[in-house]
């Protein structure tokens, strides 16, 4: 008699086995059943099996098992496997979660920017993001408040192939920027914002090492307010420093600020 295989399934219907990559930290990977993209945090043996937890650009984190073609990577189906020791070195990460590209030389200016509302705002972003703005090519400027939002718009003159994005502090419903904002209707600028007071406040608090932000009372300088609540000196530009020193990645940042200025970003450079 004919002897058959276990498996009658027809070889033109079997998958391909999907190459096995380590799990090694800060590897970016998209889970196919939901679709939620992030670093790898940490693998962890199980009694149902060894599982992975994601965090997205957001801090999220997810947990999912390691299961046969069960990730993304690049567009490509894998599976994860635990890291042994010893393994290869991932790529290096930017400070917005990117992948470094080492030696890249920065791209000469797009016509193109980003403004935004302060020097501390500017100091932020290229704190984060610097390298991957000057890998597109984006120059981000500082204004002094956005009062004249609508006269400098004019002034800039954006096209489609000369886009401004905006960012503002304390965009929400009812305030004297949401109102300013909603004066520009050119289909070339894009002026999106965060809800706090200052972008000190987009700072995590446990990054800098306090319970939370102060709330100071109306009619306060805000920013001294800030350093008389928390017992520092009222120089708010040594404070400044303080907080700003306490970035060292996305993972620092409120999700409100990242995704506007991700969203700011991708609208500079893609194609109109």
């Amino acid at each position: 008699m004919r002897s058959y295989q276990p498996d009658l399934t027809p070889p033109w219907k079997k998958s391909a086995p999907a190459p096995e990559v380590p799990a090694d930290p800060d590897l970016v990977v998209e889970e196919v059943a939901t679709g939620f993209c992030g670093a790898v945090i940490r693998c962890e043996k199980t009694a149902a099996g060894p599982t992975v937890t994601l965090e997205d650009r957001f801090g999220k984190h997810r947990v999912f098992p390691m299961e046969p073609r069960g990730f993304l990577l690049e567009g490509r189906v894998v599976t994860l496997v635990r890291p042994s020791a010893g393994g290869p070195v991932r790529p290096a990460r930017t400070a917005s979660g990117s992948v470094a590209v080492p030696g890249a030389r920065a791209r000469v200016a797009r016509a193109g920017r980003i403004y935004v509302e302060g020097r501390h705002d500017a100091e932020l972003v290229e704190r984060v993001w610097g390298d991957d703005l000057r890998i597109e090519g984006v120059v981000v400027e500082y204004l002094e408040g956005i009062d004249d939002l609508p006269a400098i718009v004019r002034e800039f003159s954006p096209g489609p192939d000369a886009r401004l994005g905006v960012l503002v502090d304390h965009l929400v419903p009812g305030s004297k920027e949401s109102r300013i904002a909603a004066r520009i209707s050119d289909g070339n600028v894009l002026v999106v914002g965060h809800p706090y007071i200052d972008v000190w406040e987009a700072v995590k608090p446990s990054s800098v090492g306090i319970g939370g932000w102060p709330v100071v009372p109306r009619g306060q300088d805000w920013k001294t307010g800030v350093c008389r609540s928390l017992g520092w000196p009222e120089n708010t530009g040594a404070a400044w420093q303080r907080i700003l020193s306490s970035v060292h990645s996305y993972r620092d940042l409120e999700p409100e600020l990242l995704g506007r200025v991700e969203e700011l970003i991708d609208f500079v450079t893609l194609p109109a």
